[in-house]
Order: structure tokens, then C-alpha cells, then sequence
């Protein structure tokens, strides 16, 4: 008896038969050659999806118009024939498994070519949208009715590539401030002729076209997906009765209303596209359901998905037909085989850190912060060899330490973990308690649990000391032991009202109702956002002229919604001087404060490290002790550090 009946039931959408509600929302693959041809592990990243029992996987960001369409450099070009062997592979990666194999077709639109330089061409920085107008100094033009219909010819001539290539379906990016979505904005497509002005039926004639268009390309028994914003969320973006009438305009002309939320392009609602951290599970659901009341094609939701109780119940009391899932298949791809077979205590659920897509931007990699796997299926498709069995001694049982005694015991190796304190999880075990970070304290928890479960010998309350080391004549030892607060030398700090951030989040009693906060990275920040909601008015003193993002580009977007929100004042390029019974003086002033916080790094612990390298044959060091770091970076080089032993 399945627990999700509903979740797990299979639905027939245009010939095509999906074994459950589940889809892999469009994730692009930006590592890439320089003609945008992708590698065979983009193959392997996609088909995992496939292999994981996600009904359906989709691959994002494929341009249907290389010329004036594309985003980035980095995009898939549906009008290269040179792209087709590399997109077979992907979709009979996914095929091969039983799911959909399913291809995004996008056009920036006025967003095309921002980078002013792909590959030299011509025609470089120029772009069209639905009216003339300018965005950073950048002249838009209007696209002429002879672009249009070159428009809506290309997305047919892409859809039917997609077709060649083994897809089984394609969904066309109608929404998040890409091309179709600005012609439906009333406030941006002014056009006086049929493609725009107030009347919805003008402002979505271009989807409805390219919609009947694809078909024409496609045939009738293949899926054609529309993802359109709901709502865009954000003042002067249009709202949920226009995305209603939006939804209705498509009625007859697609199968599937993928109902998203929100505008990528728009800075304070990146977030609510790709919900962060700050909000509740499933929080643009509510549009998709909305829409449902209206219109009679399959609706499918997406956003903050991941809780197996909720997914059943937008699906069993009818508000979607579909849930589509991103970041929660990257943190684990297994999700839907996991909840169909009762394993949902096993699932990693996803943290909405936003790890993953920063290091996408930042790296051209998918990278998981919990799942080593991500962004590797290429290297961990095939097993290692069987290893010679070793007795391993791990120093710390923190992330990084947690991560390693787990492969290591899967390798079959005899593992031995030690923690000084009373408990795994290490000194992320001080935000337990911070609403924000309940996914985080889910994962430490779960991992502990793992940890108890497996053939691990567990000794908490154990320091390992080179004596101690030795006792064990371990073949391998991984230390693990991580950093401690750096104290900054300011005078005054040793008063009885300054504490290292750690102290106040595990006892936020201790903060007065004025604190000032030293050091704006993401420690000190999200320390700033807690104690906010708690009531406090916050002070963030900051020597640089930024908040320091570790690497998470994207979740400073969210941080910087929650300060706004908050009302905290973030002081920049701000060099705190004495602390003093009244507040900080920083920069000459005074910043009232009767609790001062310091979050101004961490101070690797190496000597403790160092001390354990003569005691095994092997030695490793691993995660904060070399150079603190984060969770993502932790978990893989515990997991790749295990994997070789």
C-alpha cells in the first residue's frame, strides 16, 4: 500500500504516459564547450534524474534563437545541428530509464546578448523585445512583425529538433521575465497592434502562435508544456487575475500549465522565483491553484517542493496535477523512489541554500551542498574497486567528519569516529533553533541518525589526542576538527557584553534590544535576520564595501530581501574601533548597542590536526582545519577524501 497514493498515480498527458505527479523541473547545463555543445556529463547529470524515478526530466535553457535569443553564454542553441549528438545522449539517458525526456525552449527577448561579445559576431548586444526602449544604457528595439514571425517559426523549427534529438516533450519558457512574458506585461507591451495593448487576447497571441506552431511542428500525441509566472510578484508586474487570464488564453493550445512565480530579472523577486531559505515549503503553490479553478489542461506546480505529505495533498485535494521539482531532485535525485518505497525518512531534503545554482553561475557546475553526488554522475556511474579493508580513525564529527565515517563505512572499511563533544553535527549545532535553518538541523539530524545506523563505531565525548591516536594503530586517520570564532583585537571586546556569534544564536537571551554586529558574512548576516525577528534592532558593521557571500552569490539576493524587510541598518566599509558600556564606535561614531557580536571568521583548528599526522600510515586533512569553508565543500571532499581510502 503506497503511503502518496495520489503522488504516485500515473497520468496520460497527449498519448504520453508519466508513471507519477513527479517532474524534474528545467535545470540548465552550463559546462560546456565553447560552440555550446554539451559533455557527456550533462548526459549523465539528467539520466540520474531519470534513474532516481522522477516521471518526467526536463533540460533547461535551450535557445531556440541563437542569434537574438540567447541569455548567456552559456546556453544551449537548438538551431545548431552540431548540438543534436549531445542532446541524444541526454534524452536516451533519460529514456532509458522510463521517464519523459523533456527540453525548455526559451528566447531572452530585450534580455539577449548582454555580454555585448559572444564569439565576436555581428550582431552582438543587439536584442528585440516588445516595444523600443533602453535597459542599462542598452538600446532595445521593437521587434518588427517579420521578427515575430521569425520568432514563433524558430520555437517550431527548436521543437522539432527537440523531436529528432528523442525528446518526448518540449515546455516553452513563457515566464520569469523571458520573451513570451514580456509581451503578456500590460505595463511593459504597448504595442498598438495585435500583438499588444491592453486586450489579454493581443498581449498573448505570440504564445498562443508558438504554441499552435509547435504543434503543427510536433504532432498531436507529444506533450507541449507552457511554464508562465502565476503572479510576477513585485509592484508594477502584473498579478494572479492576469496570470488567470493568461492560463486561459492557452486553454486548448497546450497540455500542461507548468504555473511558476515571480521574474528572475527582477532583484527582490529572485527569490520568490527560486524560493529561498526565508520561506515556507510550497510557497507559490497557491497560484497554481488559483489557476486551476479556471482552466481544464493538466496544471502543473512548482517551488519549495520537497515535503512528501504536502506534494500528496496538492495533488489528492486537486490544487495541481502535477509537482515539478528542482533544487530538491539536485539534493537528491532518488526523492521520488525513496517516498514510493517507504524510505522517505532516507530522503536528503534540499536546504534552499542556493549553493547549487551560485555555483552554477559562478563555476559552470551543479554542485550540491548535501549531496556529494551532484554535478559527479559521470565519475560515480561506475563502482571502485573493492578496497583493502583499513581500520580509518576519524578526528571530528562534524559535516565533513559525519560525511567521511559514512563512505568510509559503505567502502567497508572499519571505522572508527570520534567527537569531542557530547554530539555530531559540530558547530553548526548552534542554529538549531533559527526558523530559517530547519532544513539545515533536518539534514545534521538525519546524517547523525546514519551515522548510529551504520557499522560506525561512535564515540562521542572523546578528544583525539596523538596518544589516543596511536592506541587505536588506526591504517588511516582523517582529521576533521574544524575552526573556532576569530576574537578580533579591538579594544574593549572582553567586556561582559561582547560574544562570539555562536553563543548568541544557542542563547539569544543574552542580546539586549540593541545589538551591533561585527562582520556582514553570512554568519553575521543571518545572525542579524534571527535576532530581528526576535525583536531586535540590528547594527551590521562591515570593513568591506559588500556582504562577503562565501561563495553563495544567490543568497545574498535572499539575505538582502529579509534586511530591507527588517530594517537593518548595514554599515559598510565601517571599521569598528572600541567597544565600550554604550555601543561600537566605529568610523568616529557612536553606534548605540548594549550587546556587541563578533562574526569576523573562523580560526582553522590545525595544530590540534597537525598533531595526528604521525600517527597512521595515511593522514588526511579534511573541511574547516585546512580552510573554513562551507557545508557543500565540506561534504564533497569528505565523500571524495572516503572514496579513495
Amino acid at each position: 500500500m503506497l503511503k502518496y497514493p495520489h503522488l504516485f498515480e500515473p497520468i496520460e498527458i497527449a498519448g504520453t504516459l508519466f508513471r507519477n505527479r513527479i517532474i524534474a523541473a528545467p535545470t540548465g547545463y552550463q559546462d560546456m564547450d565553447r560552440e555550446g555543445v554539451l559533455p557527456d556529463a550533462a548526459a549523465a547529470y539528467y539520466g540520474r534524474k531519470a534513474q532516481g524515478g522522477a516521471s518526467a526530466v526536463t533540460l533547461g535553457e535551450c535557445v531556440v534563437d541563437s542569434e537574438f535569443g540567447r541569455g548567456g553564454e552559456f546556453h544551449v542553441r537548438m538551431d545548431d545541428p552540431f548540438a543534436r549528438h549531445a542532446l541524444a545522449k541526454c534524452s536516451s539517458a533519460i529514456a532509458m530509464y522510463g521517464a519523459v525526456a523533456s527540453t525548455e525552449l526559451q528566447h531572452a527577448g530585450m534580455y539577449a546578448n548582454r555580454s555585448l561579445g559572444i564569439k565576436g559576431e555581428a550582431f552582438r548586444g543587439m536584442a528585440y523585445g516588445p516595444v523600443e526602449l533602453e535597459i542599462d544604457g542598452r538600446p532595445i528595439l521593437a521587434m518588427t512583425e517579420e521578427m515575430i514571425e521569425r520568432t514563433i517559426r524558430k520555437y517550431a523549427e527548436a521543437a522539432a529538433f527537440a523531436k529528432r534529438c528523442g525528446f518526448g516533450m518540449v515546455t516553452i519558457h513563457g515566464g520569469h521575465g523571458w520573451l513570451i512574458s514580456q509581451f503578456l506585461s500590460p505595463s511593459l507591451n504597448t504595442r498598438k497592434d495585435k500583438w499588444g495593448g491592453p486586450a489579454i487576447e493581443n498581449r498573448a497571441r505570440i504564445a498562443v502562435a508558438v504554441c499552435d506552431a509547435v504543434r503543427k511542428a510536433v504532432g498531436p500525441r507529444f506533450p507541449i508544456e507552457v511554464r508562465i509566472s502565476g503572479s510576477e510578484c513585485y509592484e508594477g508586474g502584473y498579478g494572479i487575475d492576469e496570470g488567470i487570464a493568461f492560463a486561459k488564453q492557452l486553454e486548448g493550445h497546450c497540455d500542461i500549465i507548468h504555473v511558476s512565480a515571480g521574474s528572475h530579472e527582477v532583484a527582490e523577486v529572485f527569490t520568490v522565483t527560486h524560493p529561498s531559505m526565508f520561506l515556507e515549503d510550497g510557497v507559490n503553490v497557491k497560484y497554481a491553484a488559483e489557476i486551476k479553478k479556471h482552466v481544464r489542461t493538466p496544471v502543473a506546480t512548482v517551488g519549495a517542493l520537497g515535503e512528501p505529505a504536502l506534494m500528496e495533498d496538492i495533488i489528492a485535494s486537486g490544487k495541481a496535477d502535477i509537482v515539478e521539482i528542482a533544487r530538491g531532485i539536485i539534493a537528491d535525485p532518488d526523492l521520488p523512489n525513496k517516498l514510493r518505497s517507504g524510505r522517505e525518512d532516507e530522503v536528503k531534503k534540499c536546504m534552499r541554500c542556493l549553493a547549487c545554482f551560485s555555483n552554477l553561475i559562478n563555476k559552470g557546475q551543479f554542485h550540491c551542498a548535501i549531496n556529494p553526488e551532484t554535478g559527479r554522475e559521470l565519475e560515480y556511474r561506475y563502482a571502485l574497486p573493492s578496497p583493502e579493508k583499513k581500520t580509518v580513525l576519524i578526528a571530528g564529527g562534524g559535516i565533513g567528519g559525519m560525511q567521511a565515517a559514512l563512505t568510509c563505512a559503505a567502502r567497508g572499511h572499519k571505522v572508527i569516529l570520534c567527537e569531542k563533544s557530547g554530539e555530531l553535527g559540530g558547530a553548526l549545532r548552534c542554529e538549531r533553533n533559527v526558523p530559517f535553518k530547519k532544513k539545515l538541523d533536518y539534514y545534521l539530524d538525519q546524517q547523525a541518525r546514519f551515522v548510529r545506523n551504520a557499522a560506525i563505531d561512535l564515540r562521542l565525548n572523546t578528544e583525539v589526542t596523538p596518544e589516543y591516536a596511536k592506541s587505536l594503530n588506526p591504517d588511516v586517520i582523517i582529521a576533521a576538527t574544524g575552526a573556532r570564532p576569530i576574537k578580533p583585537p579591538i579594544k574593549g571586546i572582553d567586556g561582559i557584553n561582547a560574544y562570539p556569534a555562536e553563543e548568541i544564536y544557542v542563547n539569544p537571551e543574552k542580546a539586549g534590544s540593541k545589538v551591533a554586529i561585527l562582520g556582514a558574512g553570512l554568519v553575521g548576516v543571518e545572525l542579524g535576520i534571527y535576532l530581528s525577528m526576535l525583536g531586535r534592532k540590528v547594527t551590521i558593521v562591515e570593513m568591506l564595501d559588500k556582504i562577503s557571500d562565501g561563495g553563495n552569490m544567490l543568497h545574498v539576493k535572499a539575505l538582502e530581501v529579509e534586511i530591507k524587510k527588517y530594517g537593518i541598518d548595514l554599515r559598510f566599509n565601517t571599521r569598528a574601533e572600541e567597544i565600550t558600556d554604550a555601543g561600537v564606535i566605529a568610523g568616529g561614531a557612536l553606534i548605540p548597542a548594549d550587546t556587541v557580536v563578533y562574526a569576523v571568521g573562523q580560526r582553522p583548528m590545525r595544530e590540534a590536526a597537525l598533531a595526528l599526522r604521525d600517527c597512521a600510515p595515511e593522514f588526511w586533512l579534511l573541511g574547516d582545519c585546512v580552510s573554513p569553508s562551507n557545508i557543500m565543500n565540506a561534504t564533497a571532499s569528505a565523500d571524495a577524501i572516503a572514496r579513495r581510502i
